[in-house]
C-alpha cells in the first residue's frame, strides 16, 4: 500500500501536510489551514502554488521579510564555518554580536540567549540577584512589578504572572513574587512599587493584548517611580523592538531608557531563534560563571545572523520605512472605523484592529482574509494584529487593507 510518505512531495496538498500536522504534532495552535512551502520578501506560497502576502510577519520575527538576501548570507556563510561550540569554548563571532549589538541599542553588555521566553527569565533571575546583592533587600522577599494583560511568554514562571486564563488554566502552582496591576494606570503602578521591589517589567506596547499603546507619560512615570525606589525598570522589546515602531527601541519614542531590555524574534531574522537581555553593565554583572547559562545560547550562527541584523538596523532606513509605511497604514485604517471597524491601535507599522459587533470574529475575518489571499491571525476574539514586514511595499500595503476594509464590512 503507497502512504504519504511515500508520495512524491509535488502530489501532497495542504489537506495531506494539515493532516500530518493533526495526527503527529500537539495540538498547542490553531493554525489557519494554509501550507506554507516558500516565502520570499513580504509574500508566502503554498504547498499548491497560491501566494499570500504576509500581514503577520511571525509576529515581529520577519521584520525583514522572508529569506532577505543578506541574512541568509550571513547564515550560510557561517554555516560552512562553525554553528556551534557550546560557551565551553570562545569563538570568534560572539564578541563581535554582542559589541555591535550594544552599540546599536546604546547599552553596555549583552546576555544572550534563544528564545523571547528565556530572554525575559533571565532578565528576571538578574534582577532579583541584582535586588538582593546591590539594593539589600532581604533573601527570598524581592518583588516584580508586572501589568494585567501582560505577554513575556509561556514559561511556568512567566505565567504566573499571566492575567489570561488560557495560559494559566491547570498550570499551577505558581511561582511566587509578582505583584500584578494595570496596565497604562500610573496610581496603581506607584502604589505597587515598594522598597521591596527590584523590578518593574512592562512592554511599552502590549502586543498579545491587541497592540496596545500606553497614555502618554505612562512610562516616563514608571521610569521616575523605579528611580525614586532604587528599582530596575525592565522593557519586554521582543515584539516592539527592532525597528517594528520606526525607532530601535518603541520606548525611544517616550524618550525613556531602561535599564534592561530584552530582545528577541527579529534578532535571528527569521533564520534562527536569537534572543538577548541587554542593558547595564553594573546589572547585568551580578552573574558569574555557573549561574545561568544556555547550550545554544550565542553560538556562532545565531550570532553571524545577528550581527547581520545589526548592520541592516545601523543604516536607519528600516526604522524610516516603518515610520513613513506606519503613517500610511494608521491613515488608511483610521478610514475604516465606523465601517465594520470599532478602533485602531499602534504604532509604525504595527497595529491592533478592533471588529465592530455585529461583524466577523476575529477567526472568521482571518479565514475570510485567507480566501483573499492575505495572512493574519486574531487575537482575543475580535482583534486583528497587523504586522507586515518592513520590505513590504505601500501598493502591496494598501491591498492587504483593502482586503481587510471588505472583510470587515461584511455582515458576519
Amino acid at each position: 500500500m503507497t502512504t504519504f510518505a511515500d508520495k512524491p512531495a509535488p502530489t501532497a496538498s495542504s489537506a495531506d501536510f494539515i493532516a500530518l500536522d493533526e495526527r503527529w504534532s500537539t495540538h498547542n495552535y490553531h493554525p489557519l489551514p494554509v501550507v506554507i512551502a516558500e516565502g520570499e520578501g513580504a509574500w508566502v506560497t503554498d504547498v499548491q502554488g497560491e501566494r499570500y502576502l504576509d500581514f503577520l510577519s511571525g509576529y515581529s520575527a520577519l521584520n525583514f521579510g522572508h529569506r532577505h538576501p543578506e541574512l541568509v548570507s550571513a547564515a550560510v556563510e557561517q554555516l560552512g564555518r562553525v554553528t556551534l561550540t557550546s560557551r565551553a569554548f570562545h569563538h570568534d563571532q560572539l564578541g563581535l554580536f554582542c559589541r555591535e549589538l550594544a552599540e546599536l541599542t546604546g547599552t553596555e553588555l549583552v546576555l544572550p540567549m534563544n528564545s523571547g521566553a528565556e530572554a525575559v527569565e533571565s532578565a528576571l533571575k538578574v534582577a532579583r540577584k541584582w535586588a538582593y546583592r546591590v539594593k539589600g533587600v532581604p533573601e527570598g522577599q524581592a518583588q516584580i512589578v508586572v501589568a494585567d494583560s501582560n505577554f513575556h511568554g509561556r514559561t511556568t514562571t512567566i505565567v504566573s504572572f499571566s492575567t489570561d486564563d488560557t495560559a494559566r488554566a491547570d498550570f499551577g502552582p505558581f511561582t511566587p513574587g509578582f505583584v500584578v496591576v494595570p496596565y497604562g494606570d500610573a496610581a496603581a503602578l506607584a502604589e505597587a512599587v515598594t522598597d521591596r521591589t527590584a523590578a518593574v517589567l512592562l512592554e511599552p506596547i502590549q502586543g498579545e493584548a491587541g497592540v496596545v499603546v500606553p497614555p502618554d507619560g505612562y512610562l516616563a512615570e514608571a521610569r521616575r517611580l523605579c528611580d525614586e525606589a532604587g528599582a530596575l525598570l525592565i522593557a519586554d522589546e521582543i515584539q516592539s523592538g527592532l525597528a517594528r515602531t520606526g525607532t530601535v527601541f518603541a520606548l525611544d519614542h517616550e524618550r525613556v531608557t531602561a535599564d534592561l531590555y530584552t530582545l528577541g524574534k527579529a534578532l535571528g531574522g527569521g533564520i534562527v531563534p536569537v534572543s538577548a537581555v541587554v542593558g547595564r553593565a553594573d546589572v547585568l554583572g551580578v552573574l558569574k560563571p555557573g549561574e545561568h547559562g544556555s547550550t545554544f545560547g550565542g553560538n556562532p550562527l545565531a550570532c553571524a545572523v545577528g550581527r547581520a541584523v545589526v548592520r541592516l538596523l545601523s543604516t536607519g532606513e528600516f526604522q524610516q520605512r516603518s515610520t513613513s509605511l506606519g503613517a500610511h497604514l494608521h491613515t488608511r485604517l483610521s478610514e475604516l472605523v465606523g465601517h465594520g471597524v470599532s478602533a485602531v491601535r499602534g504604532r509604525g507599522l504595527w497595529a491592533g484592529v478592533d471588529l465592530a459587533p455585529g461583524g466577523p470574529t476575529g477567526r472568521e475575518a482571518s479565514e475570510a482574509l485567507r480566501a483573499r489571499g492575505v495572512l493574519c491571525k486574531e487575537t482575543h476574539g475580535h482583534t486583528l494584529r497587523l504586522a507586515p514586514p518592513l520590505v513590504i511595499e505601500e501598493s502591496d500595503l494598501d491591498r492587504g487593507i483593502d482586503a481587510l476594509a471588505e472583510v470587515a464590512g461584511r455582515p458576519a
